[in-house]
Parts: C-alpha cells; sequence; structure tokens
C-alpha cells in the first residue's frame, strides 16, 4: 500500500532561484537515509542577476551532501580546498561529518542559457557512528556511475545498489538512488529489499493504481509493496530510499542524532570555528537568528 504522497512545496532561495522542495515533510521526515531534498529549475534567468543566485560559503554536520544536475554546471568550493565544477550527469558526493563549510556559485552564464540550469540535491543522514567522521569530498563522472537500458526505460545508478546494479560511490549506510527515464505507455517497479522507497516525479507523469501522479509530487512505499509504475507522457523519476537510521534533528544546515550537536554546531559557525574555503572565503551566510524554533525543526535555507 501507498504509505504517502509528499507533495513539493515552493521555496526560493534567491532572486531567480526557485526550487521545489520535498523533504523534510511534517508528516514525513526521512525516506530511508535521504532527510532533504530540493529540486531546483529549470533556471531562467537574466544575466544580470546570475551571481544573485550563488550559494554562499555555509555550514554542514552529520549528512552528506549530494548534487546531481539534469543541465547546466555549478562550481563547488569547500573547507578541503576542493574546487570542482560538476556537469550533467555526474555526482558530488560532499561528507561534512564533523563540520564543513562549502559555496555553489554560478559562473558561467553560458550554462543558465535557456533555462538549461536543472539540479536535484539531496542530504543524506550519516550512522550515529559516523557523524563525527572526517570530511570528505568525492566528484563521480558518469562513466563510474552504471546504465541500464530496456524498451521504453533508461536509468543511471547514482548510489548505493538496485536491481542488481552497483557502483563505487561511498555510503555509510544501505541505500539507493537512480534517476532513471521513462517512456509513454513504458511499465517500471521499484527495487526490492529496501525498507523505504520514494518515487519523485521530476517530469512527466505516472500512473499508479489507477491514480495518476505528476511533477513534484514523491510517493513513499514500505518494504513488501511492490506498485507498477506506468509512465503516461515521458517521464523523468528520482527513486531514492534505503534502510532508516532514527530520529534525526535538522536544523538550518545541521544534521544530528542529537540535540545539543546541533546546538555546539550553531556555536562553532558563530565563532568561527567551521573553516572557509580557502579560495571563497571573503563572504558567507551568517547564523540565523533562532527566534522561535527549537533544534530539531525543519529549518533548512540552503540548497546543499
Amino acid at each position: 500500500m501507498l504509505d504517502i504522497v509528499i507533495e513539493a512545496r515552493k521555496a526560493s532561495l534567491a532572486p531567480g532561484m526557485n526550487v521545489r522542495r520535498i523533504l523534510p515533510f511534517r508528516l514525513r521526515r526521512m525516506v530511508g537515509p535521504f532527510i532533504f531534498m530540493d529540486h531546483a529549475g529549470p533556471v531562467d534567468v537574466q544575466l544580470e542577476l546570475v551571481h544573485s543566485m550563488d550559494v554562499l560559503p555555509h555550514p554542514h554536520i552529520g549528512l552528506s551532501t549530494v548534487s546531481y544536475l539534469f543541465g547546466g554546471q555549478v562550481t563547488h568550493r569547500d573547507s578541503l580546498g576542493v574546487e570542482q565544477v560538476i556537469r550533467p550527469g555526474e555526482v558530488n558526493w560532499m561528507t561534512a561529518g564533523s563540520g564543513i563549510a562549502h559555496s555553489e556559485r554560478f559562473e558561467d552564464p553560458a550554462a543558465l542559457a535557456g533555462g538549461t540550469l536543472e539540479m536535484i540535491q539531496t542530504w543524506v543522514a550519516l550512522p550515529e557512528k559516523d557523524e563525527e567522521s572526517s570530511p570528505a569530498f568525492t566528484n563521480y563522472k558518469p562513466e563510474h556511475l552504471p546504465v541500464f537500458t530496456d524498451t521504453g526505460i533508461w536509468m543511471r545508478l547514482i548510489a548505493g545498489d538496485a536491481y542488481g546494479l552497483r557502483n563505487d560511490v561511498k555510503t555509510h549506510s544501505p541505500l539507493f538512488y537512480l534517476h532513471v527515464v521513462l517512456q509513454k505507455g513504458a511499465r517500471f517497479g521499484l527495487p526490492t529489499g529496501h525498507t523505504e522507497r520514494g518515487i519523485y516525479v521530476a517530469k512527466g507523469s505516472i500512473e499508479v493504481s489507477g491514480v495518476t501522479y505528476t511533477i513534484g509530487q514523491m510517493l513513499v512505499f514500505n518494504k513488501g509493496v511492490d506498485p507498477v509504475i506506468l509512465a503516461k507522457e515521458n517521464t523523468t523519476l528520482m527513486l531514492l530510499g534505503g534502510e532508516p537510521l532514527g530520529e534525526r534533528f535538522i536544523w538550518w544546515n545541521f544534521v544530528s542524532s542529537r540535540k545539543d550537536r546541533i546546538e555546539q554546531a550553531k556555536a562553532d559557525w558563530k565563532e568561527g570555528r567551521i573553516i572557509l574555503p580557502p579560495s571563497d572565503n571573503q563572504e558567507f551566510v551568517p547564523l540565523p537568528e533562532d527566534r522561535s524554533r527549537p533544534a530539531g525543526d525543519p529549518a533548512p535555507q540552503a540548497l546543499s
């Protein structure tokens, strides 16, 4: 049985940068270890506003950020000194662990021409034993991400394991994450073996058990339910899920199994104890004022 349908909420991160926010949702904080999901774009912005879309240096703890592009390009810089341009079909996997800061900048106006910039950002919570691990970053090229095709079906494994596919993307807990493209009339099923599974409709529409679902909706299923997905038109899906990790608290860009760790992260950022990217350290996002929300309320503000 379908567990829940999540309707994406609109959020604006900067002039011209509007997103559909899927996770966290008040009735469903996580799907497997995935605790945050934004769908940005397609972005069509005037050239003079391009730099206003930049995501300035900001901190994370207790999670991995995962960036995946359908179109355009973004430049990533972080506390480790990494500078990496991500392009469509690649994966930027950054594990914050004990603490990292990074920025995402849109430095090539041509990459925004004609509304081509479109990306999915997710956060994957870390198991308790890895929450204080050392920060790390890896960019994975398309050739590292296996692709499977069948009649009317194309899919790329971004991370984890599903449908017998595996890759070398380093994860910290059992999960799966796929980019799936279906031609009109194609039928498809969810991967088995994972406790929690979600289908996000990024483009097009699907039918499940006689009900049609469209762009901006996520369907969440528990283990043992194997729905048949019918593409009503040419459709793009993001499939994700895995094993639940237990309760997590989220405030701004911080995720932890402990409320007191969130409070420590706030103080660390405010006092400058989380290092800025060495090649992007002239500006940063200040700690938001926290007048009413206790640690644990979902108030993420950055794109990743």
